[in-house]
């Protein structure tokens, strides 16, 4: 989608630079330590700040029409950050969204700690500043994954789990595709990611204070909020799992990209992420067409290959009225005046 180019030319770049690798390869006979590591930490942080999104990424803020919000504090969704440090409690509806990333450890065998923490480091950003697009508010940062909450006191649950959808949709894409590609060229094995989303109304949501002192967040309690991390194990390779409310709560033209796991799986067992047979409670869990989703999102488009982009990418600039000088020049066409509709 051209919109994590500059996290990939990261990699690209730390990976160039690597000492482990450049050692390995090189038929020189100079020792190990005679290698420059051109590219470090610093070098990354320069390159790929915390605090602004990259190019490619504001591009597609601008398209969705969302301003991240930067000031956000890990474990205090600014809705309930008034929990802290009090005994208070409080319902309230929220989405859960647990995404995990697998299999870099491998990257160990090929790189120095420092390249596989910027590799970490820049995949992890990634995420988070697209979950930010968004409107997602980063929880807890958990090994290379992170736990979301999208929703609070000013947006329907609806545009939040819409909202969760997209994000999740648009970093797996550029997992299975972009950063895929990348390391098939340096022959790494497969790194993916597994997701997973579930909706807690407000009477199955409370949100209070957890731990002690400075040693605490500001979190939710509920089975929504567990069965999110649960069902990321449920899912396939790049492949997201929502739970039952989640589908109920969806526009009805989703609805119908969301198949049990068991239809999958061809284990009936699998239909249900969990049961309480005295009360009659069985809630089943769904994988998601996700890319089948992804393209039918307003700010998507798609080519005659089935290739998508982000819509305001096609076009240098969106201001018809940019093309005057040019139209001026075609007067059976454009009589200087009269503006483009």
């Amino acid at each position: 989608m051209k919109i994590y180019d500059d996290y990939l030319n990261t990699i690209k770049t730390a990976i160039s630079a690597d000492r482990k690798s450049r050692s390995r390869l090189s038929n020189l006979s100079e020792s190990k330590d005679s290698f420059y590591k051109a590219y470090s930490y610093a070098d990354f942080n320069a390159q790929v700040p915390q605090m602004q999104l990259l190019p490619g990424l504001n591009n597609l803020a601008r398209e969705v029409g969302l301003v991240p919000n930067f000031n956000q504090k890990l474990g205090l969704h600014p809705d309930f950050a008034y929990l802290k440090g009090t005994d208070k409690i409080e319902n309230h509806y929220i989405v859960s969204v647990f995404i995990d990333i697998k299999g870099s450890t491998q990257l160990f065998s090929k790189y120095d700690a420092e390249t596989v923490l910027i590799i970490n480091t820049t995949i992890q950003r990634a995420a988070i500043h697209t979950c930010l697009v968004f409107g997602g508010y980063i929880h807890r940062l958990q090994g290379d994954g992170l736990f979301v909450y999208f929703g609070g006191k000013n947006i329907t649950p609806e545009e939040s789990i819409l909202r969760a959808l997209q994000s999740t949709s648009v970093f797996t894409y550029f997992v299975k595709n972009d950063l895929k590609k990348l390391f098939e060229e340096q022959d790494i094995d497969k790194i993916f990611t597994r997701i997973g989303i579930d909706f807690g109304k407000t009477e199955d949501v409370i949100w209070s204070m957890a731990g002690i002192g400075e040693i605490s967040e500001v979190t939710t309690c509920s089975l929504h909020t567990s069965l999110a991390s649960k069902m990321q194990a449920s899912a396939e390779s790049n492949g997201i799992v929502v739970g039952d409310n989640i589908k109920t709560y969806t526009n009805l033209q989703f609805q119908e990209l969301m198949q049990p796991v068991s239809k999958r799986t061809g284990d009936e067992s699998d239909r249900y992420i969990y049961r309480i047979p005295s009360d009659k409670f069985f809630y089943t869990q769904y994988d998601l067409a996700w890319l089948r989703f992804l393209k039918m999102q307003p700010f998507i488009v798609t080519d005659f290959r089935g290739g998508i982009s982000i819509k305001g990418s096609t076009s240098t600039n969106k201001n018809i009225e940019n093309l005057r000088p040019i139209a001026s020049q075609n007067k059976p066409y454009f009589n200087g005046k009269r503006k483009f509709s």
